[in-house]
């Protein structure tokens, strides 16, 4: 929470890399250190080294704390709903990952993701055709937010008159207010419970009822707990990621005027540019703790088992053993569309499940709002864009931009 880290933490957590490749760090009210691992070859090594796991109750023995629980509790939440934040297919190892992966990844194959393409482009044109060109936009607020979020609810099964509480509810998740986490959270649950019994008696085309059938064919490998669970972890994660990352594009691209006009010329260059971007600015910096279940070397030095260990993105995206220039916004970097070198979307085991959908919505949302608004310009000096101050996270509180 260093408020020159939070202002900065491109530059930040560079020169903490370059100090330490691997650094002592607290979250507020906490006094379990945790290892930030910060190069990018140790990075992936935590990612996808199977000695690492994210739930510690996977290490032998049960004796190791659990820092996740204790974060949770931190910020209010009561016991018997600390599980739904900390039980699911994030936080799950080995097999059990595998299990919960497994029921949900038909969704987000790269089949059925360009098979949602044209739904996707249809409702960023529907909401670039509602945006105002009389006045100042919160493009967060307007496109940024309302596209993922009306993708991932028409994926999973939430009504659409439902919908503006889901981006309600996501919103006040990320408050970093005292006690703000509780309410949303469990009316989330509330309302998934409430709508179970609904999506059984009759049953769509969408996750939501391909998790129920799961379920009740067989209780013990999905239960109760998981489904309502999984249906949080997608409908949150699958927008608010993807809403920041498009928000920091447009404010990166806006910034960086050769890269626009570059862009602009050539369009196909698009799917290149979402992994520069994702590289450059992605939203998400550092990720959930992860515990090595028995001592590991890591630039040069040994972690205990059991320690909490998060690995900063940041820091492994702008890491020169990697990346050329790597402060250098360069939307020709990738070599193509296809792969990626950054680690924006992690690696390994828990690398995001919806990193192609996500990837998708950032190319249709680029595409969509430079040629439709040739004069797309920000509204405020660059200086005076708002960030929301949250650890490990790079979001616009607001994209202010006026449309031409």
């Amino acid at each position: 929470m260093d408020p020159a880290l939070l202002a900065d933490p491109f530059r930040g957590f560079s020169r903490v890399r370059e100090e330490a490749p691997i650094a002592r760090a607290s979250f507020p009210g906490q006094d379990t250190p945790v290892w930030l691992v910060t190069r990018y070859e140790d990075v992936k090594t935590v990612l996808g080294d199977h000695r690492f796991v994210n739930n510690p109750a996977s290490i032998p023995g049960g004796d190791v704390p659990d820092l996740r629980e204790k974060l949770v509790k931190a910020r209010g939440i009561p016991d018997e709903y600390v599980g739904y934040l900390t039980d699911g297919i994030l936080d799950s190892d080995g097999d059990d990952h595998l299990r919960l992966r497994r029921l949900v990844s038909r969704a987000f194959t790269a089949r059925r993701v360009v098979e949602m393409r044209p739904r996707v482009e249809e409702i960023s044109d529907r909401l670039l055709d509602s945006l105002p060109g009389d006045r100042v936009v919160d493009l967060v607020e307007e496109y940024a937010y309302p596209l993922p979020i009306t993708v991932i609810c028409e994926l999973v099964g939430i009504p659409e008159g439902d919908r503006p509480l889901w981006r309600g509810w996501g919103s006040r998740m990320v408050s970093m207010a005292p006690g703000a986490l509780t309410e949303p959270l469990i009316s989330m649950i509330d309302y998934i419970r409430d709508l179970i019994p609904r999506r059984r008696a009759v049953p769509a085309d969408d996750l939501l009822t391909g998790l129920i059938r799961a379920h009740d064919d067989d209780e013990d490998r999905f239960t109760d707990a998981e489904l309502i669970t999984m249906v949080v972890t997608l409908v949150l994660a699958g927008h608010e990621t993807t809403a920041h990352l498009i928000g920091n594009g447009v404010a990166a691209l806006l910034t960086h005027p050769d890269q626009l006009a570059m862009l602009r010329a050539e369009p196909e260059l698009t799917p290149r540019a979402v992994h520069e971007l994702m590289r450059w600015c992605g939203p998400v910096q550092g990720t959930r703790i992860r515990y090595p279940a028995e001592d590991v070397e890591l630039g040069g030095m040994v972690v205990k088992r059991g320690e909490p260990v998060m690995a900063v993105l940041v820091s492994a995206n702008y890491d020169p053993r990697r990346f050329d220039h790597p402060d250098r916004l360069d939307l020709t970097r990738e070599e193509d569309g296809r792969r990626e070198v950054h680690v924006g979307f992690g690696h390994g085991l828990h690398y995001c499940l919806g990193a192609a959908l996500a990837r998708q919505e950032a190319e249709v949302a680029f595409a969509g709002l430079l040629s439709r608004f040739p004069g797309l310009r920000l509204a405020v000096a660059p200086d005076e864009l708002e960030r929301q101050l949250m650890p490990a996270s790079w979001r616009l509180a607001r994209l202010p931009v006026l449309l031409r």
